[in-house]
């Protein structure tokens, strides 16, 4: 998949952003005003070019035409992990996010300007926690505007994030899109489904009320005995497994707020994954604002130029 935005005439490229991550990749090519000329999205992510981070970068400058001497790059997420390009260390929480652009990594390369952003690292006793590529995601927020209080960065892997004056004080991960996919496609909840993708609201709501009440692995095979005990048909519960995931997140949030919700949480992420949380906030009295991830991206990559 990808986009293309009318180009000023006679703009040439000037930098190149990318985010990627370890499925998916994104380009932005930008003039040297800072505006966005072309991107692109592909499959190309750190999974599928490992091996061949150079061949594949060189690849895609080519075909968006920013493959000059003179263009800056400048690369986020898993290609600066240990498994990536070339690491980029860990910046430590609490460092502002502003410390980004003078932390960023070179990578070696004879004709052209490449720097990977730094992750951020929590290490606070036995808890620890990484990011990659969401700091740069929260940095773009920070620019516009959204510099303080809570965030939710929902995925694969959701991040939660407290910003204090443009900089991170708290954050946690959670596995809730990775689980999802794992539990509704293996394993004994997967037999108790059926149906497609279809979003059930009154299932979903259920399952947003029963995450707060125990374990969440008990709650877990709570769908499937629902289903099989006859309490619920088996067409929505991946709306209640989904219910159940995303509010175990909301309800930690709870406890991390010393057991009352935050008046506001701001959301950068994708339309789809968006709806889920505005539910979830409309449940629990909570004002969710959101920003939309790719001017996030560009306003970060603005600062980190």
């Amino acid at each position: 998949m990808s986009s293309t935005e009318a180009a000023p005439r006679g703009a040439a490229a000037a930098t190149v952003g990318i985010d990627w991550g370890t499925t998916h990749r994104r380009a932005y090519v930008l003039d040297a005003a800072g505006r966005c000329l072309r991107e692109h999205a592909d499959g190309e992510g750190l999974l599928a070019a490992r091996g061949r981070f150079e061949a594949s970068l060189a690849a895609l400058l080519a075909a968006l035409d920013a493959d000059g001497e003179g263009v800056e790059v400048l690369m986020s997420g898993m290609v600066g992990s240990a498994q990536g390009w070339v690491e980029a260390p860990y910046l430590d929480v609490e460092v502002p996010l502003a410390m980004l652009r003078e932390r960023q990594v070179g990578v070696p390369g004879p004709n052209r300007r490449i720097r990977i952003v730094p992750g951020v690292r929590l290490r606070r006793g036995e808890r620890v926690d990484v990011m990659r590529g969401e700091e740069t995601q929260l940095l773009g927020a920070a620019a516009l505007g959204h510099a303080d209080g809570w965030f939710v960065l929902p995925g694969t892997h959701s991040k939660w994030v407290q910003l204090r004056a443009s900089t991170i004080v708290d954050f946690a991960t959670y596995l809730s899109g990775e689980l999802y996919a794992l539990l509704s496609r293996e394993g004994t909840l997967a037999a108790a489904m059926s149906g497609g993708e279809a979003h059930v609201a009154p299932a979903f709501a259920a399952g947003l009320a029963a995450a707060a009440d125990g374990a969440l692995s008990n709650a877990l095979f709570g769908v499937r005995a629902r289903v099989v005990g006859g309490a619920m048909a088996p067409g929505d519960a991946r709306s209640y497994l989904s219910g159940l995931l995303i509010g175990a997140e909301w309800h930690d949030l709870r406890r991390r707020c010393g057991g009352r919700w935050p008046d506001a949480v701001t959301l950068v992420g994708e339309p789809g994954l968006a709806a889920r949380h505005a539910d979830a906030a409309r449940a629990f009295g909570v004002a969710l604002h959101g920003v939309d991830p790719r001017a996030a991206h560009l306003a970060a990559l603005a600062s980190l130029r």
